[in-house]
C-alpha cells in the first residue's frame, strides 16, 4: 500500500540529521555494549547498539516519532498503520504523544505482547488476516471511512530517516568501525543506516541480516530487481515483511551485502546475548548477530557494529523452549 500522504522521496542522509535534531530529547539515546566472550566467539570487537532499551522496546519509535512530528497540524484526523507489532506500538505512543488519534491493522497471529501494547498505548487495533494483502485492503478501507493519514511501516522517507538516527548514534559512540550490520526486513532500519554511514564519511561497509527462511532482500539484491515474497517462514517475525519501493533502491545502490541466517542460528544467537550481555532481545534483534556467525570469516579481526532492533519477546514462548 502506497503512503500517499507523505512525499514519495528518496530520503537523503540530511533528513537523517533533520531527524536526530528533530527527535532529540523525545527518544532515548541508547547504550552500546560489549562481551569479550562474543569477541571471541565472532573472532571480531563487537559493539551492539541496545535499541531494545528504547521507548516502546524497539527502533521503530525514532522513526514513528520523526513521521508524526513532521506532519505537523494537518494530523488532526489521526493516523493509520498496519503492523505486526513494533511499528504499530511505536506509532501508537508517538500518537499519544501528540494528542492524535492512532488506529492500528495487525495480523491475528502477531504476539500477544505486541497486541496488548499497542491497546495499552490507547490505539484501537483492527484484526486481519496475516497476509500482506490483507493488512493493506483492511488499512484502505478504514481510511476510507474514518479518515487518517497513512504512516506506512518503512516505505515512508520520514520513517527512514527516524530510523537512521539509530546507527547516526552508534558511530558517534564507537570509533573506527569497519563494518555495520543492521536486520533487514521492509528495509527501513537498513535503508537509514546507509544513509547515515554515508554522511559519516567512514569508510566502513554496511551490511542487512535476514532471516534465510523470508530472503527477499538477498534475492533482491542479486537479482536487481524487487523481489517480494508471499510466504516467508521465520522465528523473526519483525522480519517477514519485504522491501519496499523507496527501500530497495537505497539498499542496493548502497548495501554491501546482504548475509543470511538460518533459523536456528537466530535462536542461537538470541540466547547468547541473553546469557552473554544480560539483553533481552526479540528474534529479530538478533538477526544480525546470527548473521555475523554465519559468516564470520568476513568479518576476522574488524571493528564491527551490530543494531539490536528491539526486544518485544513472549516469554511464554521462548523459541528455545519450543524448537
Amino acid at each position: 500500500m502506497a503512503d500517499k500522504n507523505n512525499a514519495a522521496r528518496a530520503p537523503k542522509a540530511q533528513d537523517v540529521l533533520q531527524a536526530a535534531e528533530r527527535i532529540a530529547g523525545r527518544v532515548h539515546r541508547t547504550p552500546v555494549f560489549t562481551s569479550r566472550s562474543l569477541n571471541a566467539l565472532c573472532e571480531a570487537e563487537v559493539f551492539f547498539k541496545a535499541e531494545n532499551m528504547q521507548k516502546v522496546g524497539a527502533f521503530k519509535f525514532r522513526g514513528a516519532t520523526n513521521a508524526v512530528l513532521c506532519l505537523g497540524e494537518g494530523v488532526r484526523d489521526g493516523v493509520v498503520t498496519h503492523s505486526s507489532g513494533n511499528h504499530a506500538q511505536a506509532l501508537a505512543l508517538a500518537a499519544r504523544l501528540a494528542s492524535v488519534p492512532a488506529r492500528i491493522v495487525m495480523p491475528k497471529n502477531a504476539p500477544a505482547p505486541k497486541r496488548a501494547a499497542v491497546e495499552g498505548y490507547g490505539a484501537r487495533v483492527f484484526f486481519s488476516e496475516p497476509t500482506q494483502a490483507a493488512r493493506e485492503e483492511l488499512t484502505r478501507e478504514i481510511i476510507e471511512e474514518q479518515g487518517g493519514v497513512f504512516i506506512h511501516p518503512y516505505d515512508n522517507p520520514n520513517v527512514i530517516a527516524g530510523q537512521g538516527t539509530a546507527a547516526l548514534e552508534l558511530l558517534q559512540q564507537v570509533e573506527g568501525l569497519d563494518g555495520l550490520i543492521a536486520p533487514v526486513g521492509g528495509g527501513g532500519l537498513l535503508s537509514g543506516t546507509l544513509l547515515a554511514a554515508a554522511h559519516s564519511g567512514q569508510r566502513l561497509l554496511v551490511f542487512g541480516g535476514e532471516p534465510a527462511g523470508a530472503d527477499d532482500a538477498a534475492r533482491s539484491l542479486a537479482s536487481g530487481q524487487r523481489r517480494p515474497m508471499d510466504h516467508p517462514s521465520t522465528v523473526a517475525d519483525g522480519l517477514r515483511t519485504s522491501l519496499g519501493e523507496l527501500t530497495f533502491p537505497i539498499i542496493r545502490d548502497m548495501a554491501a551485502d546482504i548475509l543470511l541466517a538460518e533459523d536456528t542460528r537466530i535462536i542461537e544467537a538470541m540466547r547468547l546475548i541473553w546469557e552473554r550481555l544480560k539483553l533481552v532481545v526479540e528474534p529479530s534483534g538478533a538477526v544480525p548477530l546470527a548473521a555475523l556467525l554465519a559468516h564470520k570469516e568476513r568479518f576476522a579481526g574488524r571493528r564491527v557494529g551490530i543494531i539490536l532492533s528491539g526486544g518485544n519477546v513472549d516469554l511464554n514462548q521462548l523459541p528455545w523452549r519450543s524448537s
